[in-house]
């Protein structure tokens, strides 16, 4: 009797390691499948976000552009220079999204964009009146905050393009030894240009790229009608 009951605990034990076991295998496949699909709908978040950064400036300034081209016909000299101006940025756009697609080959050795002049340049030739300031240099370690303030520019840029063209714009890039500061601001509304708002995601994104690494971002109407954003992106690992 004794040793039945002796079998009988042996063999409860056994079942219940058992279940334990599968129980917490079971729970370890769960929670592997969540961390994959969050992965993966963070990636689609990031392509997203590059994707309607990228696209969505250089369309707007070619948009500028072209535009302005319409009203040069009487000025072929001009009207060259403002066509290969589109043209140039057609380029730039094809540039960037190579760019991109390469970074989202983990092996392709992508090299960063084009730093504040690169872009400067190009809405200037939208027509946008921009001044550049930049301070200091950056540093070797700070990749991702570059391309982050790369984007601050850009997209703050964007939005000057499409809502404040012809408005005086201030871009001041200062590299610190502890971040990355972007300040860039309208003096006044200017005029809308003719570009549908394509998401409304610019700014919410900046938001979340500069939170991602432990950054201050703001952007606010100014008394004047025109606007300013601030961004303050360490170059560090986020706290």
């Amino acid at each position: 009797m004794g040793g039945f009951v002796v079998f009988y605990l042996l063999a409860v034990a056994a079942w219940g390691a058992g279940a334990w076991l599968r129980s917490t295998r079971a729970a370890e496949t769960e929670r592997r499948r969540r961390v994959a699909e969050a992965t993966r709908a963070a990636e689609r978040t990031r392509i997203a976000r590059e994707l309607h950064d990228v696209v969505t400036h250089h369309v707007t300034a070619m948009v500028v552009q072209a535009e302005a081209a319409r009203y040069l016909t009487g000025a072929p000299e001009r009207l060259d220079e403002t066509l290969s101006a589109v043209a140039d940025t057609g380029r730039r756009a094809v540039g960037d999204l190579r760019h991109l697609l390469d970074v989202l080959d983990p092996g392709s050795g992508a090299a960063p964009p084009a730093g504040p002049r690169a872009i400067v340049e190009q809405v200037r030739r939208a027509g946008q009146p921009v001044e550049l300031t930049e301070e200091g240099r950056p540093a070797d370690a700070a990749g991702a905050a570059a391309l982050t303030a790369h984007r601050v520019v850009q997209e703050s840029l964007t939005n000057a393009l499409k809502h404040a063209r012809g408005s005086r714009t201030v871009v001041c890039v200062r590299y610190g030894e502890r971040g990355i500061a972007v300040e860039v601001g309208t003096d006044g509304p200017g005029r809308p240009a003719a570009v549908a708002s394509v998401s409304g995601r610019g700014l919410a994104g900046l938001r979340e790229r500069v939170g991602a690494l432990g950054g201050e971002f703001s952007a606010d109407r100014q008394a004047g009608g025109g606007f300013l954003v601030r961004a303050h992106i360490p170059t560090g690992e986020p706290s």
